[in-house]
């Protein structure tokens, strides 16, 4: 099954060392030089979700030629180093996942976007840091929505070292306040070893927790994972004296599903834009009226705003 990442094995990004025979110029450093122009709009909009909302509804139903601005950044690809082996390190906003990141940007990752293949983890991630910078930073939403960073929890990872992977979602969880209000923490879970992208959503206040998977089924395929999060949250509630009211409630989303073997990380980049997008901290079980479907225009549309993402941070 090509619901997948293709050969991706989930692995911590600060443990990635390019060959040091690989032709390199020196590496572009972004992230701390968010450009004025994104700044300034994510600063105004005060619920960037009704933007989002109203612009997806003139979004076509059907859409295959690339873009101008995806055939512009593959035009810069093409005539860079990276064609060469070359690799960009590029350094997140500390906002993004509670604590300094940095992603390997390489040629594979831009063939993902501009092919429309299966997404590895560098796509996943730096779509979250434009999700992060346009959406959310200057706004009220930085409180209310969060990322986990992937590499760091996968099926992979929880089958080596469950341990581990729990106190890193512990120390994600203590990193973004006292949780007593509603908010979301966003796992985008891959099942490991060239597996599926699922989004798991976390409601630490109500003790919630959102399955969304664009293929059938629920999180009964990875009972370690169900263990593994189920565990942090009860240690989280712990080491902040919460009494624990009720068990923890998941509850699986009846969310749009792909129809191909290739989409599955693109969904759950769709399904985060979308629940940040509309502002809403509790996900209909039936998933939202606006969003029941997605047309490959929706997907398409990410990839616009990622390769303008990428053109505007001088990532290549």
């Amino acid at each position: 099954m090509r619901d997948a990442v293709g050969s991706f094995v989930g692995w911590p990004s600060y443990l990635i060392f390019p060959d040091a025979e690989t032709p390199t110029r020196p590496t572009h450093k972004v992230g701390k030089g968010i450009s004025r122009r994104i700044e300034s709009v994510a600063s105004q909009k005060e619920v960037p979700g009704r933007k989002l909302k109203s612009a997806a509804k003139d979004i076509p139903t059907t859409s295959r030629t690339k873009s101008q601005i995806m055939m512009r950044l593959e035009k810069m690809v093409d005539e860079s180093d990276i064609m060469h082996g070359a690799i960009r390190s590029i350094d997140f906003d500390e906002g993004v996942f509670g604590a300094a990141h940095f992603e390997i940007i390489a040629k594979e990752d831009m063939q993902q976007l501009f092919e429309h293949d299966e997404l590895g983890i560098a796509v996943i991630h730096t779509y979250i840091w434009y999700m992060y910078v346009t959406l959310m930073q200057g706004t009220e939403l930085c409180n209310r929505f969060n990322f986990i960073v992937a590499s760091r929890i996968n099926a992979t990872l929880i089958t080596k070292n469950p341990t581990s992977v729990k106190n890193d979602l512990v120390d994600r969880f203590m990193a973004a306040g006292d949780n007593t209000t509603p908010s979301l923490y966003f796992l985008p879970f891959n099942s490991g070893n060239g597996g599926h992208w699922v989004l798991v959503a976390m409601d630490l206040s109500r003790l919630i927790v959102y399955y969304l998977d664009s293929l059938s089924g629920d999180w009964s395929k990875y009972p370690s994972m169900k263990k593994t999060v189920d565990a942090a949250i009860i240690k989280f509630r712990s080491k902040k004296n919460y009494r624990n009211r009720k068990d923890i409630t998941w509850v699986r989303v009846q969310c749009p599903q792909q129809n191909n073997s290739v989409d599955c990380g693109f969904f759950v980049l769709r399904f985060m834009r979308d629940i940040i997008a509309l502002n809403r901290i509790d996900i209909p079980k039936m998933y939202f009226e606006e969003y029941k479907s997605y047309s490959r225009a929706h997907l398409d549309e990410m990839k616009d705003e990622l390769c303008q993402f990428i053109v505007d941070q001088r990532i290549i």
